[in-house]
């Protein structure tokens, strides 16, 4: 069942004119006056231009301060960020920060704050305090989710959905980006194919069930490598183990794009050119695979259009409104590997 809140509802003290009065007074909606009132750009300039102008005709005083007080609300939405940075793993990569953009965005147009966290950071009283929460990233076998649920706040999840789940999950189509790859590789000719991820999360089992639906049908099986990080040189670890048990591979899928460089980086090692020998796809079409040499082919998913659509379905649930999951397209760019 989606999880709901009340909506929000504007007070004033009885002496002087209400949210509602004024809405009346400038033939809109009380919300429209709320947001004019605190700056949001959602409001046309001359619309809040006018409300402001009855609010202070009428001797109306908006104060944050004692609206979100009485609405037991502080106007903060915390996103938490499933990921263990490392120098080859940065918080400023666009996983999560395209994702944080799109929230920061849609939230700051809607009065608004952003307080970003992790985990760890679910017993600050701040966090705990916030109207919802955006979860980036479920965790290995779903262990961030669970944690998270645990805080009994309206929850926004960055991933895959899961059947019978009871959170909201914006995801993309990582079955179908799976399937791309495969038909790729099938189109270049290639048939000793491998995958690199780690499918305890559920994205990567998404897309490695995808990749090996398309190989299945052409009576292949893809040989297969967990690595132990997202990180380059965990993708580099992980193919020279995959390449000591099957030094005929000719084409790699991995779950990742720095997974994808790591695996181009122990094919030169090991003396296998790209693309002549083996054949490269990554996932998530980053701006480190355009400008790699080789230029990385790679599935492209909008983490921008994603982290507004998170942001969105945080407020409806703030707002109580049914909310439900959605998944965004995913498209193959080709490249030189």
């Amino acid at each position: 069942m989606t999880p709901t809140r009340k909506s929000p509802r504007h007070a004033q003290p009885a002496a002087g004119p209400t949210m509602a009065d004024l809405a009346r007074l400038a033939g809109v909606s009380a919300i429209t006056v709320s947001r004019a009132l605190a700056g949001s750009p959602l409001v046309n300039p001359e619309t809040a231009t006018r409300i402001k102008a009855i609010a202070e005709a009428q001797g109306y005083t908006f104060n944050v301060s004692a609206r979100n007080l009485r609405l037991r609300s502080n106007r903060t939405v915390a996103v938490i960020v499933e990921m263990k940075p490392s120098p080859d793993r940065r918080m400023s990569d666009p996983y999560p920060l395209d994702l944080l953009g799109g929230i920061s965005q849609e939230l700051a147009s809607a009065g608004y704050c952003v307080l970003l966290s992790t985990r760890a950071g679910g017993d600050v009283a701040a966090v705990r305090g916030a109207d919802a929460v955006i979860l980036l990233g479920q965790g290995a076998h779903e262990d961030a989710v669970a944690a998270v649920a645990r805080w009994r706040l309206p929850m926004v999840v960055w991933g895959a959905p899961l059947p019978g789940a009871a959170q909201v999950t914006v995801g993309s189509d990582n079955r179908r980006g799976g399937a791309l790859a495969a038909e790729r590789f099938l189109a270049l000719g290639r048939h000793r194919i491998g995958f690199l991820g780690d499918t305890a999360h559920a994205e990567v089992a998404a897309r490695l069930a995808g990749f090996e639906a398309v190989l299945s049908a052409h009576g292949l099986k893809a040989a297969h490598a967990k690595p132990a990080a997202f990180t380059v040189a965990a993708g580099a670890k992980a193919s020279h183990a995959l390449l000591e048990r099957h030094p005929q591979a000719d084409a790699l899928f991995a779950a990742s794009d720095l997974l994808a460089i790591g695996a181009v980086r122990a094919l030169t090692e090991r003396g296998r050119r790209v693309p002549e020998d083996v054949s490269v796809i990554g996932y998530d079409d980053t701006p480190l695979a355009a400008t790699y040499v080789p230029a990385l082919s790679s599935v492209h998913q909008n983490l921008h259009e994603g982290g507004v659509l998170l942001a969105r379905k945080a407020l409806a649930l703030v707002e109580g409104r049914e909310v439900a999951s959605e998944t965004l397209p995913t498209n193959l760019v080709v490249r030189a590997t």
